[in-house]
């Protein structure tokens, strides 16, 4: 039983255990939900440790981890880690930029840029109609099973980026990790584009309304009716960009599972 213990406590066992639990902490400190929400640091500690306990197993099986022989090259490793792992969150975490940035658009042609409310997601100020579509993407997330898919997904990086000394951010990996960052206007603008649309063209017919009524003032006229056009489409819309929301999801992971 000591000898069993001994084998188990080992200075390789240990490090590898923290390489693994280095990773998985990069992925939840940029991952939608676990870093979009002000979940305590303490159960997302403890969900690390227990998802790094489960694996330890499989990966210490399936790699040939070389221990590191110095600080230096121990904390190479663990930052080598911590980077895979935030890059796979933060890959992810582009749709709920660009859904966030796409909201703001509209609802600051909407007029609601004034009225503005603490944001738990992006955990700054935003309209509240900024917040409406980020829980909105949040529960398609849950629904679809995303958060199920990252940790399969940090489970198979173990297999195509090992731990250990070799370096895995080849030019390639890092192109494809910029082009899915750079998603985040197409995302935005796919999001604000059929609301913003229709109120700029609202903007449009008012200034012409207001040069054939010019004792009119019918800017003041405007800004009511703006917020309740913008309320009355932010519904009828919510089922197509609620569609084109999970769409997006399933395209970012399939890119995601192709560089990690």
């Amino acid at each position: 039983m000591m000898f069993n213990l001994d084998v188990l406590f080992s200075v390789s066992n240990i490090i590898l255990f923290m390489a693994i639990i280095t990773r998985i902490s990069g992925l939840f400190a940029s991952a939608p939900l676990f870093s979009t929400y002000p979940i305590p640091h303490q159960a997302k500690i403890w969900l690390a440790a227990l998802i790094a306990f489960i694996l330890f197993p499989i990966v210490q099986y399936n790699t040939n981890f070389v221990v590191p022989n110095s600080v230096p090259a121990l904390t190479v490793i663990l930052f080598k880690e911590f980077l895979i792992g935030y890059a796979m969150g933060y890959c992810a975490n582009i749709i709920f930029a660009g859904i966030e940035l796409g909201a703001n658009m509209f609802a600051i042609q909407m007029g609601l840029s004034a009225g503005q409310a603490l944001n738990p997601a992006s955990g700054g100020s935003s309209p509240v109609i900024t917040q409406a579509y980020t829980y909105l993407a949040s529960m398609l997330f849950i629904v679809l099973g995303a958060h199920q898919w990252l940790f399969s997904a940090i489970y198979n990086s173990f297999k195509t980026m090992p731990v250990g000394y070799t370096f895995t951010f080849s030019p390639e990996i890092v192109g494809q990790i910029v082009t899915i960052a750079g998603q985040v206007f197409n995302v935005g603008l796919g999001i604000a584009l059929p609301i913003f649309g229709i109120l700029f063209i609202t903007d449009i017919l008012l200034g012409f309304t207001s040069k054939i009524m010019p004792q009119m003032n019918i800017f003041m006229v405007s800004m009511p009716l703006k917020i309740y056009l913008g309320l009355f489409l932010s519904l009828v819309f919510m089922r197509p960009i609620a569609e084109y929301i999970a769409v997006l999801i399933e395209r970012f992971l399939t890119q995601i599972a192709l560089i990690f």
